[in-house]
This record gives structure tokens, C-alpha cells and sequence, in this order.
């Protein structure tokens, strides 16, 4: 539905559904637009479009503030139930590219510069096994006097029959897959010469990403892979983005990019990296290993400084841990430092995003240059990888993470992403590895939903 349909308001109708789950929400919701976001415990699924925010020609520097009048032309004048005082905020789920010259194409057809769903029904849970669910229309009030009864109704029908469905699974399936992944020389050159612009002072960093193309002979569900990324990721961000039936974006963040409450802003600057380790012991010795790092330190202090020098001309008491600690993840461990702050009322989180994207943790340093060096390097196209990816509301509130340890449903089979920063002292082979690491959670889930991955994409991830 367009947003800018006069005399439409937005009406919105929320029900307790302790028995609902998230997953047989989604699979039912097989066909339609889905979507999916959760840490820890919290987390909300969503399914079908009340309005939809899409870029069509606003590609640019200022799809911020196209997005942003949009979502206020859906939000604005909301229709409030008898005996409130104010109606349900109103979420828009979706993200934007990389770039904000991205043009949809190829395995990003179904992702253009920037895409939000204000949901149909909208399912949200905690670790507690309350959940809630929203049903929400535009409506025109002088044609629907009763709108607020007809979608009590449509919530209260939709509860009882997945209530009903409540051991609905997933279908038991298997499927084999074969990858096809960056050559490895090219791409250890791409990294020498990142060395080599850094040596020349055009950049001081660059995080240079690599793909992995999985052909499956056989559909897997997105959500069977989100659901797997869950279960073993439970530190990270995990989405899924479906706009479109067969076209998903699916994935497990280590960071936030931008995270904003009632003026209360919260990130992380993440970067540097090891492997995990197989015993506890393994992993205490490589995270002291990382602590130690100079090379790890400095990549991870440049994204934190960066991001505070950008926040410092909107926000004030701005507070960062005083030394990094080891985020440690399923697969690989981290330098994390927390960064937070306090935002004038004016400011909204696109409004930090417009500010923070692209991070140097993504992108490199300074920001034009590295963005300049990846579009000759990189022999892809990143798309949404590495894009900002969650949900915002009406009153600028929202929950922003970077599409990383993520993968494209391409329709045959999945392109998966993964990058390093590469900074003075590092090594070519290292981060190789490094990259082989992080395609293992995605790897992990498509084999947790069914994907028979034979040794050539073990060998194509590997370190």
C-alpha cells in the first residue's frame, strides 16, 4: 500500500499470545513477506506489508531524510482506540545497502537501496514465554467505523489457528550443496594492495570482504536457517529480511551500529579478531593473545575513535568503556568496547545512521577513500552486505546492526559474505583465515536447515 494515499490513517490492535512461537509464525507465514530479528531472548517476527517504505529513484546521499519523510507519511495522525490516550508505535523493519549508489540487480533484485516494511501482524516475545501480537492496517476512518473490532478479529483468528498448529514444523528435507568461492590468490593480492595504499598514506584501513557462492539442489527455508543462527549465536543479532517470497537475507551480527531509546543512544565498536578455541582453557589463552595484540588493538581503537569523533557533533555524554574486552562468539572472538550517549530530542536514529554508516569496521579509513579503494577492488557487489539492517518508529527510536556473517537467498542456492580489516601488519594468509572463520556461522545454519555441504565447500571456507 503507497504511503502517500490521502485520508488513510494507521490503525493498530495488539492481543496477548502467550502460546505463539516465532517459528511456526513464520512458517505459516510461507508465501508472504517475512521478517525476523532477536538478541538474547528478545525478539519479533513479523509477516505481510501494511505499508512499505521502498527507495525507486531515492538512491543517494540523502535517502536518510527520503526515508524518513516517508515513514512520516505512513505514521502521522494515527487513529487512537476509545479509552486510550495514544496509539501503538508503529516499527518499520528493512535496511539499505552498502552504498548509497546501489542499484538492485542480480542476487540484490529483491534489495534496493532501501527497503522497510511497516508489518501486517507483528509477533514479539522475551526469554519470560510472554509474546504479543500486533495486527495493524491503513485504513480510511469514514469507510471503517469498526476497524478496531476487525482487526481484533483478524489477531484473535490468527492466534487460535497457530495455536492450534502449535507442533507445526519444519519438513524433514536434506539437499546437497557445492560452493564456489573468491580465488584466493586475487584476493590475497587485493589485500597486498590494500597494504600498499596503506603504505602510501591514501588510507589507513580497509575491510576487505570476499564471497561463497552455495548451490543447493533443493529449497531451504530461510527460517529453518535464522532458527539455527539463533540457536548457536545467541550473542549476536540475528535477522532475517524476506521482502519478497524466495528472496531473504539472513544473518548474525556481531555489533550494533546504532541502537537509540527515548534519547539514550548505545553501540559497540567491534573489531579485531581470533578463533575461538576448542577447550575453555584454548580460548582464555587466545583472548589474552587478542588483548595483547597491537595490531588487533589499534584496527579496534580506530573504529571506536572514529565513531565518537562522528557522534560528538549531535550527541553529548559520551561514555566508552576505558579498554576494549573479548566479545566471544560461537565461532570467533573480538575486541568490543561499548559506546553510549545521550541525543537531543530532534535527533533520531536514521539520523545516527546517516552519521556512523559506513563504520570503519566495515568499511575502513578515511571513509571516502576506502569506499573509493573497495569499489575498485572488491569484484562484487556488496549490496546489503554489511548494510544497516533492523527496525525504526515514528518517534526515532530503533535497533540498527551491520548485515555481516550473512547470506543472499539467490533462489538456486545462497552467496555468502565475509570480510577482514586489513591494517598496517597484516598478513595476507591470516586473513584468509580470518574470513574462512566467519563464513562458518552461516555454514553452521544451512546445514542445521537440511544443506548436505560436500568437502569442496568445507575446503572453500576453510582457513
Amino acid at each position: 500500500m503507497a504511503s502517500s494515499d490521502e485520508g488513510l490513517r494507521l490503525a493498530t490492535v495488539t492481543i496477548p499470545a502467550p502460546d505463539l512461537r516465532p517459528d511456526t509464525f513464520l512458517r505459516h507465514a510461507e508465501g508472504e513477506e517475512r521478517g525476523f530479528w532477536a538478541r538474547g531472548d528478545r525478539w519479533v517476527a513479523h509477516r505481510g506489508v501494511a505499508a512499505e517504505l521502498r527507495a525507486g529513484d531515492g538512491a543517494g546521499p540523502d535517502r536518510f531524510d527520503r526515508i524518513q519523510r516517508a515513514a512520516r507519511a505512513v505514521a502521522a495522525n494515527p487513529l487512537v482506540p476509545a479509552g486510550k490516550t495514544r496509539a501503538a508505535r508503529a516499527r518499520f523493519y528493512g535496511g539499505l545497502s552498502f552504498r548509497d549508489d546501489h542499484v538492485g540487480q542480480g542476487v540484490w533484485s529483491e534489495f534496493p537501496s532501501w527497503l522497510f516494511h511497516l508489518p501486517h501482524f507483528e509477533l514479539e516475545g522475551d526469554g519470560t514465554g510472554d509474546a504479543w501480537l500486533r495486527a495493524r492496517l491503513l485504513v480510511d476512518p469514514r469507510t471503517s467505523p469498526d476497524v478496531f473490532g476487525r482487526l481484533r478479529r483478524l489477531a484473535e483468528s490468527l492466534r487460535a489457528e497457530l495455536a492450534a498448529r502449535a507442533d507445526f514444523a519444519a519438513p524433514a528435507m536434506s539437499a546437497s550443496g557445492r560452493a564456489t568461492p573468491t580465488n584466493r590468490e586475487s584476493w590475497e593480492a587485493a589485500v597486498d594492495a590494500s597494504l600498499g595504499a596503506i603504505r602510501d598514506g591514501s588510507i589507513s584501513k580497509a575491510v576487505l570482504a570476499r564471497t561463497l557462492d552455495v548451490e543447493i539442489e533443493g529449497r531451504i527455508d530461510p527460517v529453518n536457517v535464522v532458527r539455527r543462527l539463533r540457536e548457536v549465536n545467541r550473542g549476536s543479532h540475528v535477522f532475517l529480511f524476506e521482502p519478497s517470497p524466495g528472496a531473504a537475507l539472513v544473518g548474525a551480527a556481531p555489533e550494533t551500529v546504532a541502537t537509540l531509546r527515548d534519547g539514550v543512544f548505545h553501540a559497540t565498536a567491534v573489531a579485531g579478531s581470533i578463533r575461538r578455541g576448542d577447550t575453555a582453557r584454548e580460548q582464555a589463552e587466545l583472548a589474552a593473545q587478542l588483548l595483547a595484540s597491537d595490531k588487533d588493538r589499534a584496527e579496534q581503537r580506530i573504529t571506536l575513535d572514529d565513531m565518537v569523533a562522528r557522534l560528538e557533533t549531535v550527541a553529548h555524554q559520551i561514555r566508552t568503556d576505558p579498554q576494549p574486552h573479548v566479545l566471544t562468539l560461537a565461532r570467533i572472538q573480538h575486541l568490543e568496547t561499548e559506546i553510549r550517549a545521550s541525543v537531543p530530542a530532534d535527533v533520531g536514529v536514521l539520523d545516527l545512521l546517516r552519521l556512523l554508516h559506513p563504520t570503519p569496521a566495515v568499511c575502513g579509513l578515511p571513509r571516502d577513500a576506502a569506499l573509493e579503494f573497495l569499489a575498485m577492488e572488491e569484484p562484487f557487489e556488496r549490496g546489503w552486505y554489511a548494510g544497516p539492517v533492523g527496525w525504526f518508529d515514528g518517534e526515532g527510536n530503533g535497533a540498527f546492526a551491520p548485515a555481516l556473517r550473512t547470506g543472499v537467498s539467490t533462489g538456486s542456492g545462497w552467496r555468502l559474505f565475509a570480510g577482514a580489516g586489513i591494517v598496517d601488519g597484516s598478513v595476507p594468509a591470516l586473513e584468509w583465515e580470518e574470513t574462512g572463520i566467519k563464513f562458518e556461522p552461516m555454514l553452521d545454519a544451512l546445514r542445521g536447515a537440511g544443506a548436505v555441504l560436500d568437502a569442496t565447500v568445507s575446503r572453500s571456507a576453510a582457513p
